[in-house]
């Protein structure tokens, strides 16, 4: 199961009761934090998100309204003593800004954090179940891109075929890892007779702040869930280049560019009151755009 919940969908300004970006990202068991914005503990107790099972945090860049709950969030996750290690991946410069406040309020952790400062697109975390990579995007200052896949599922055991070609049901965990099985006689059943395939991997690529940018292509590419920012409506095309963001034709001319399954769209200007506009403007190029509205899971 692969699902993403809004905490915070604004831009750099809290305004209209939203609140700067933030999300959780779930995959099978694993919650991960994607962007930590002010407000987004307040937003994870609203929405009774178990902070505990968030092993690991992803922080993009280094504007505040990305960044600025997280301090709050690892202080409060120590006073409530919270025993397990975490893990955060952000640009380098934050470890030591999180450092000085924990020396100047004289804090130290009860558990263990272990920081990997991003500096190389690829793979940061992988296990065999899931993949987490990262990727530049084009801003003012250095970003970064998230892509969150599922691995290759087991296949799926066909008991009934099993029993007919004499495969006994202790040997079915291998045969869910692609395995033969040899009989005693030395016969070889393949594995494809007597299991179906496994379901399709699923995948979500979250673009933080960004310009229009097609390099981002290859790396979001066939995604079932992409989420791309769109600070503006498209008439202020200008004033998004300007300030490395995007606006809705944008977004959604990558997520059609990217043939992927469904668009989110979010981090909107603090200027507008209303989204509707946001919506029916990214679907005039690519239908199956959502607003990536606060509080909402969407689930692939």
């Amino acid at each position: 199961m692969l699902a993403v919940t809004i905490l915070g969908n604004n831009s750099a300004l809290p305004a209209f009761d939203r609140h700067p970006t933030s999300q959780v990202v779930t995959l099978d068991d694993q919650l991960f934090l994607v962007d930590c914005g002010e407000g987004t503990q307040m937003q994870l107790s609203k929405y009774r998100i178990r902070w505990g099972r968030i092993n690991h945090i992803f922080i993009s860049h280094l504007h505040g309204d990305h960044y600025f709950g997280l301090p709050g969030l690892i202080h409060s996750m120590g006073l409530l003593n919270r025993e397990h290690d975490l893990h955060l991946y952000a640009p380098a410069e934050l470890i030591s800004i999180l450092q000085l406040q924990l020396d100047a309020a004289g804090s130290s952790l009860p558990y263990q954090l272990h920081f990997y400062p991003l500096s190389a697109e690829g793979v940061l975390l992988q296990s065999d179940r899931f993949k987490v990579s990262c990727f530049q995007t084009r801003h003012r200052i250095p970003c970064w891109g998230f892509r969150f896949e599922q691995v290759k599922l087991p296949r799926k055991v066909n008991p009934e075929k099993a029993i007919r070609h004499e495969v006994p049901s202790s040997f079915f965990d291998e045969l869910k890892k692609g395995s033969n099985y040899t009989r005693k006689d030395g016969t070889i059943v393949d594995n494809n007779l007597v299991t179906d395939p496994g379901p399709r991997p699923l995948s979500y690529a979250f673009t933080a702040d960004t310009i229009y940018d097609e390099a981002l292509i290859p790396w979001v590419a066939g995604v079932d869930m992409l989420y791309h920012e769109t600070t503006y409506l498209k008439e202020l095309n200008d004033r998004a280049a300007a300030r490395f963001h995007a606006t809705t034709h944008q977004a959604a001319t990558i997520a059609l560019k990217a043939r992927v399954g469904r668009l989110l769209i979010g981090h909107f200007s603090s200027k507008y009151d209303k989204l509707d506009q946001f919506e029916s403007e990214a679907r005039e190029i690519f239908p199956n755009t959502d607003l990536a509205l606060e509080g909402v899971t969407f689930k692939i």
